[in-house]
């Protein structure tokens, strides 16, 4: 018996939170096991609730943001404080964000129009989604104190691997277009060099990790904007406005 999509995402969804719950009760040296766990769970969770019609590049695409979400949320979760008070709010808060990855995974997998809400609705929660988790990231990573390099490697990773993705999404063609492979390239350059030179400021970790994220979703907006033809100057004023705050915010935040 063939069990319906939706009660599909809702038992992924709490099979995960269940397996990040349990982690929580365990110490950061047992991260290799309990990261290689969510890994699996999630690729596999991934492929329970959306096994129909996956074909070729959707095998990466699909299953890209689960995965980094749940390594994300985990190694942020050692930040807080060891607590019920914040344990019960970020399981909620995976748990939530979990759902509505799956659920713009399979509007990406059933190749919604794109004059249709549900496609437009799929694709911001996707990009919201890759944002936070980049902001997650850039906490987890500052809180390594790792160096320049590493932030530039990790960071420019980070952004090829995600901003694939995003610019894939776009025309959800079974076979990667060397425009967005191009175009990914350019963005982990671009996000990569930026987090070298803020590794160089004297920033609190939380507005380097703000900034960082920042970066990557004006780049990345202002980039699928283009690959979609739809960059106007409206568009590009909006992005250059949300820079300069950012900026703003970078300079009043140096503590030399």
């Amino acid at each position: 018996m063939m069990i319906e999509k939706r009660i599909r995402f809702v038992i992924s969804t709490i099979g995960l939170t269940l397996l990040l719950l349990i982690s929580t009760f365990f110490f950061f040296d047992k991260a290799s096991l309990f990261l290689t766990l969510l890994i699996l769970v999630s690729y596999g969770a991934t492929f329970f609730s959306l096994y129909e019609g996956i074909e070729k590049i959707e095998w990466y695409m699909l299953f890209l943001m689960p995965v980094l979400l749940s390594v994300a949320m985990y190694l942020f979760y050692f930040l807080f404080p060891v607590r019920w008070l914040t344990r019960i709010p970020f399981v909620l808060i995976y748990a939530i964000s979990m759902y509505a990855v799956l659920l713009s995974s399979n509007i990406f997998n059933v190749g919604v129009e794109k004059n249709l809400q549900l496609y437009r609705a799929g694709f911001s929660v996707n990009y919201f989604i890759q944002t936070m988790v980049f902001f997650i990231f850039g906490n987890v990573l500052a809180s390594f104190h790792w160096g320049f390099l590493a932030n530039a490697m990790i960071f420019g990773f980070l952004s090829f691997a995600m901003s694939l993705q995003l610019y894939w999404s776009i025309r959800l063609d079974m076979h990667l277009r060397k425009e967005v492979l191009n175009h990914a390239w350019l963005t982990a350059l671009l996000v990569g060099e930026g987090s070298l030179l803020l590794s160089f400021l004297p920033l609190q970790e939380s507005i380097f990790a703000l900034v960082v994220a920042v970066l990557y979703y004006c780049i990345a907006g202002l980039t699928h904007l283009h690959l979609d033809e739809r960059l106007f100057k409206h568009s590009v004023r909006e992005y250059a406005t949300i820079l300069i705050v950012i900026l703003a915010i970078l300079f009043l935040s140096l503590s030399w």
